[in-house]
């Protein structure tokens, strides 16, 4: 067996990140840059009212209170979409909406709330200063600037950006398409009634919600029974995708043909065991270059394999920065043994308590127990040597999903 770390390590040196593509904007969230995006144009693009209200000359509000109001001619209204026609002189004030251009000759915008209009004047009731609630051309972005960096992530405000820039597609690092197989005999698809020896199989199922979470796209090759030439057949299949994942089949059995189906098709496997619980048999290697990954076939180390071992690389692929899941200091509320073998990830409930992180196992750890979770958001981190964590004790927990309060 060989260590988490350096499984890890073994993964991300042999992942690369993937090519470009052009996609619509409103399909590129959770991808990453593959290009700088410059601005063509100043955003905003012209001088604009950030409130409803009057535009002025700021000198024609000095002193002005409720008890002692200014008052101004009514110009012009401006409402949004719409130029305004005339100059503002001293004295005048031209009716304006939320991001109407503002007017030549006026200074600042008197909001709304702070005046009245009756009979073709304006009351201001209050002081403006010289550029009071005005957006000014390029106070957001200037033209040729690169806001949007190669390299970044694309949340819903890059997209936001993307459209301010009158971007409608963006070069992106692709998805990669992850191929997902399940091996075994005993499974069937689950719309169909187990017969006897036979389970559903969910891994898949597990899979493909985790490949979709990474924003990478997975296809479902289903499941391969335990025939070399049929597994042959559909990991040929599956190398046509950028990543493999097969759950089940890589143990020790006389019937866990993927070992020897990938070494017949030349994989360049590069360890077959990792010091943890969940998760002890797990493969990793290349096939025609591509990563493959052989998972165990229980469906809690299906999913605890791939958040650790799984995750990392396909973000990777994708160019992402950051890889790994969020590690919390929590307070344990219930004693746990464990030998001193291996690395074990506990399911574990997690809960903030005012300001503190609190975590608790969720029942039965065993690895076919896949409400354990269900019902938990996180992992409980435990190292190999140590025995005991007392209640009250402060643990490292991997999260997988926000702390509930």
């Amino acid at each position: 067996m060989i260590t988490i770390e350096h499984a890890l390590t073994l993964i991300l040196n042999n992942i690369k990140v993937g090519p470009s593509t052009v996609v619509d904007a409103c399909d590129a969230l959770g991808l990453v840059f593959a290009e700088d995006a410059r601005a063509r144009n100043n955003i905003p693009p012209f001088d604009n009212s950030a409130m409803d209200g009057y535009a002025v000359r700021s000198a024609d509000t000095r002193g002005a209170s409720p008890r002692s109001p200014v008052i101004l001619q009514l110009l012009e209204d401006v409402p949004a979409g719409h130029l305004p026609k005339k100059t503002l002189g001293l004295g005048w004030a031209t009716k304006i909406m939320t991001g109407a251009p503002v007017p030549r000759g006026a200074d600042a915008i008197i909001i709304v709330e702070d005046t009245e209009e009756k009979d073709g004047v304006v009351r201001c009731c209050a002081e403006v200063k010289r550029g009071e609630n005005i957006r000014r051309s390029g106070e957001d972005v200037r033209k040729g600037e690169a806001v949007l960096r190669k390299g970044n992530s694309i949340r819903p405000q890059e997209m936001g950006m993307l459209a301010a820039m009158g971007r409608t597609r963006v070069r992106v690092i692709r998805r990669p398409r992850v191929a997902i197989l399940a091996t075994g005999d005993e499974l069937i698809p689950p719309d169909r009634i187990p017969g006897p020896g036979q389970v559903r199989n969910c891994n898949n199922h597990s899979l493909v919600g985790l490949v979709k979470k990474c924003n990478a796209e997975p296809v479902d090759l289903g499941i391969a029974p335990d025939d070399s030439a049929k597994l042959h057949a559909q990991l040929r299949e599956a190398a046509a995708c950028d990543m493999i994942i097969t759950s089940g089949g890589v143990s020790v059995g006389e019937h866990d043909l993927v070992k020897k189906v990938l070494a017949e098709m030349g994989a360049k496997m590069k360890f077959w065991q990792v010091c943890m619980k969940p998760g002890k048999p797990l493969a990793f290697g290349l096939i025609r270059g591509k990563p493959v990954f052989g998972l165990p076939g229980n469906p809690v180390s299906v999913i605890v394999s791939f958040e650790i071992f799984v995750r990392p690389a396909i973000l990777r692929m994708m160019g992402k920065k950051r890889l790994d899941r969020p590690l919390i200091t929590a307070i344990l509320e219930k004693r746990i043994e464990k030998p001193a073998d291996r690395v074990h990830f506990i399911r574990a409930k997690v809960c903030l308590k005012g300001t503190r992180y609190h975590a608790s196992p969720t029942g039965p750890q065993g690895s076919g127990i896949l409400k354990s979770l269900v019902m938990g958001g996180g992992l409980i981190v435990l190292p190999k040597a140590k025995t005991v964590a007392k209640a009250g004790e402060k643990v490292a927990v991997m999260m997988l999903d926000p702390a509930e309060e």
